[in-house]
């Protein structure tokens, strides 16, 4: 037998199923392959579930929406001829029941709604639209009153009665963020409810339903063309839910990158594992060399080992991977948009698996051809007598394994620079991390030797020949890394939602409230909490048509940072800067100035699109484009939970449209529902909502992502200590070399042990402040890029978190130095 049948035949010999000392490969390969499975079937798995169901989603084929206006004998022709259509018409209103009130999602529907789907209630009927006086709500809102079927509740100046409580609402997620519970009507009825009047923030939409063999997305199109200036907005039904679809994309993304992280650290785990296992091996290696074997034939075996062990690591991750999806789908309940039924992904399986191939190899090649390299004297010799193999052979492997790494990663993301970004950061990281280990050890050896054998043992021990400083640097900085990292975003996502937004919040808003009446709200409110402080602005739905010579409607995809000409945004004018503004370009418009056509852009959208002062904007308003000038570019505050908006025009650009008011109410929140239920039945056409809920919102969907990246990162840190493992795993031999001498010379086993502890602390505390600035600057990426939030870390859970890490990890190191203490000297001595 000759090449790689007789490589075969002594590899399955010596392996003889049980995989000893390949089990770090296999433990580290399956963590970082099963959690990228995961987390890529689970995205692919809901992106699917969204696409297959599109249509229900949605309602039908196309949906067409506009702000603030019927649509015109023409326009409902125009849909008339796609295919059959049904209306709705969507705002926020207030609840009323027993002295009670709630903000609702008010909608109103016409006969032919659902175009797709029924409306399931909760005792089982399947039913289409409310007729007459009646009401479907949902299981929210009738808690909230107290309400239930046959009690009547009161929608602006209309009383409807409850005919069922809504089970299942068939294009609920196509309609988004609400601020409360849904209430289903019909339009008559919300008609008399006086809510839908010339001003009102109300959106009107058409679904339309149309043949299987027609095109939605070129129907959708046509449309708009025909209706340039309408301000009308569109979907199709391959994008029913976008904002669900592009927070799973982002999300899924940035999962998969923190998964690809966490096999690169495993990776390292890897390398030490098999650096362990080939110096176990040496004994068989030498033998193998003195019988003719040649470094061909010996590198042919231990890599048929170590793909074995590699192919399970994978295929254990994959299998893992597959069925951690409907755990996920079951633990997370509510949280994903939709649940997706069982399937398996192979894409994402596929490039999991492949990224796990890649990483063995670059992490395995360096040991398989370094013990292949070394001759059978010096093998026999012993562990010290051993050279380097030549970087000509495995660099340009590892380096080819590394670029196919980097393409898939970044070819297959949505952002790429982003994606290039992060995965620099980690390389960058794992390099800062290898050069304090070699500066460990040229510093280990440059002190003064301590007079005290303990402290002289371990700081030789961290620059003797043999030493794995290096690899024991890189896995305790990682690790107490990515404590600190958790720990920082962790309080730092805490303290924005419990400290800093509450302190600046109102304890009210107030939405379409009628101009004419301002007066009159303001007495209402202070007559029951005196001191409190109302601020006013107009709130009228545009949207963003063009800038300069480009049309938005041209751009294939917007830049980032452009969100704010994504569909219909509120507009505001005013006469002097906004609170929480600060205008950094150009100059305000006079205070007494009518007539100018100008506007205020804030700084990103401005930064995102080019604009500069002087630009014009051209922006639909009740179905008629206008264009202003930049007057100025403002810096605003957006964690001031006011009224912020992107665009503030000048009075004479859009003051002359209808258009109601929108307030804030500064007071104590304890006083909040003395308020609501004193004012809102003297406004019943005004929404008033409590801070207090949407904090809650928000707090709960924060929780939900900071959940899943702790989950997320969690792989990561167990791959760290996999490293640590394997880091102590490859020094085992020449440690226990050394511990059989001093125990030979009289020591003690707490001594030996005494020593370990003593050099693993000296690293922990060299790398206590590399871990504080990596982690911390890793924190600051994610809470202030990803999520736009204030830095506001709590430095002493960072700091006691780190010193938690810092005993964790020591105690894996001691408890991995166990074995050494329990070697007999005269058979180790033999053996070695």
């Amino acid at each position: 037998m000759t090449g790689w049948r007789l490589a075969w035949t002594l590899a399955r010999r010596e392996l003889r199923g049980r995989f000893r000392g390949l089990r770090l490969l296999i433990v580290c390969l399956f963590l970082g392959v099963g959690a990228l499975a995961a987390i890529g079937s689970l995205s692919a798995a809901i992106g699917e579930e969204l696409a297959s169901r599109g249509r229900s989603i949605l309602g039908g084929d196309i949906e067409l929406s506009v702000s603030q206006r019927a649509a015109t004998a023409g326009e409902r022709a125009r849909m008339a001829a796609i295919g059959r259509v049904s209306e709705t018409v969507r705002m926020q209103a207030t609840a009323i029941s027993g002295g009670r009130s709630q903000p609702v999602e008010l909608k109103g529907v016409d006969a032919q709604y659902p175009l797709v789907g029924r409306v399931r209630l909760a005792d089982g009927r399947q039913v289409a639209a409310p007729a007459g006086n009646a009401a479907f709500i949902g299981p929210a809102l009738a808690e909230r009153l107290g309400v239930g079927v046959g009690d009547p509740v009161q929608f602006g100046t209309a009383t409807l009665r409850v005919a069922g409580i809504i089970a299942e609402e068939p294009d609920r997620l196509s309609e988004g963020f609400t601020l409360g519970p849904v209430a289903l009507v019909s339009l008559a009825a919300i008609e008399r409810t006086g809510l839908v009047q010339p001003g009102s923030l109300f959106e009107r939409k058409f679904r339309i339903a149309m043949p299987a063999s027609a095109d939605p997305a070129a129907a959708a199109e046509s449309f708009k063309a025909g209706y340039p200036a309408g301000g009308w907005e569109s979907r199709t039904r391959d994008r029913a839910a976008p904002g669900a679809a592009r927070f799973v994309e982002r999300m899924g993304q940035f999962l998969v990158l923190v998964g690809l992280a966490a096999l690169v650290i495993a990776g390292i785990g890897v390398g030490n594992g098999v650096s362990s296992y080939l110096a176990a091996r040496r004994g068989g290696i030498a033998t193998l060399k003195v019988l003719g074997a040649t470094s061909a034939t010996i590198a042919r075996v231990y890599l048929l080992q170590l793909a074995a062990a590699a192919a399970i690591g994978i295929g254990a991750g994959l299998i893992a991977g597959i069925v951690a999806v409907p755990a996920i789908v079951a633990l997370a309940g509510d949280v994903l948009p939709v649940s997706p039924a069982f399937s398996i992904e192979p894409l994402p399986l596929a490039l999991a698996a492949l990224y796990g191939a890649l990483i063995a190899l670059a992490f395995t090649v360096e040991p398989l051809a370094e013990a292949g390299a070394v001759p059978a004297a010096g093998l026999l010799r012993g562990v010290h007598d051993r050279r380097r193999a030549p970087w000509r052979r495995t660099l340009p492997l590892q380096l080819a394994a590394g670029a196919v790494i980097l393409a898939i990663a970044i070819g297959s993301a949505d952002q790429r620079g982003l994606t290039a970004g992060f995965l620099a950061a980690v390389a960058g990281v794992l390099l800062l991390l290898g050069a304090i280990g070699w500066l460990v050890r040229r510093g280990a050896r440059a002190v003064p030797r301590p007079r005290n054998p303990l402290w002289r043992l371990a700081i030789g021990g961290l620059h003797r020949p043999g030493a794995r400083t290096g690899a024991l640097v890189v896995a305790l900085g990682l690790g107490l890394t990515l404590f600190v990292l958790l720990a920082a975003i962790r309080t730092s996502l805490d303290a924005n939602i419990a400290g800093s937004v509450p302190e600046r919040a109102p304890a009210l808003f107030a939405l379409d409230l009628p101009r004419d009446r301002e007066a009159e709200f303001r007495q209402a409110v202070q007559a029951v909490a005196p001191r409190a402080e109302i601020a006013t602005v107009p709130v009228l739905r545009g949207r963003v048509t063009g800038f300069r010579d480009t049309e938005v409607a041209d751009l294939e995809t917007l830049p980032e940072g452009a969100w704010a000409v994504r569909g219909e945004r509120n507009l505001t004018y005013a006469a002097s800067p906004p609170a929480g503004s600060e205008v950094i370009a150009g100059r305000w418009w006079r205070a007494d100035d009518r007539t100018s056509r100008l506007v205020s852009v804030d700084e990103q959208l401005a930064t995102a699109l080019g604009l500069s002062v002087g630009d014009p904007i051209r922006f639909t308003l009740l179905g008629i484009e206008r264009e202003a000038r930049i007057a100025s570019i403002r810096r605003i505050q957006w964690d001031s939970f006011g009224f912020n908006f992107i665009l503030v025009f000048s009075p004479g650009a859009i003051a002359d449209a209808p258009h109601n008011l929108a307030a804030t109410i500064d007071m104590p929140a304890a006083a909040a529902e003395q308020v609501i239920a004193a004012v809102q039945p003297r406004f019943p056409s005004t929404t008033i909502v409590a801070v207090g809920g949407i904090l809650g919102q928000v707090q709960a969907i924060l929780a939900q992502m900071s959940t899943a990246i702790a989950a997320a990162a969690s792989i990561a840190v167990l791959a760290g200590i996999a490293v640590l493992i394997g880091a102590i795993a490859a020094t085992r031999e020449a440690r226990t070399y050394d511990g059989v001498i001093l125990k030979t010379l009289g020591a003690t086993r707490t001594q030996v042990l005494g020593v370990q502890a003593i050099e693993y602390a000296l690293l922990s505390l060299v790398l206590a402040g590399v871990a504080l600035l990596l982690g911390g600057a890793g924190a600051w990426w994610v809470v202030t890029e990803l999520f736009g939030f204030e830095w506001r870390p709590d430095w002493s859970v960072v700091l006691l978190t780190l010193a938690a890490g810092a005993g964790i990890t020591m105690a894996a190191g001691l408890i991995g130095a166990v074995p050494i203490l329990s070697a007999r000297p005269a058979r180790a001595l033999r053996e070695l």
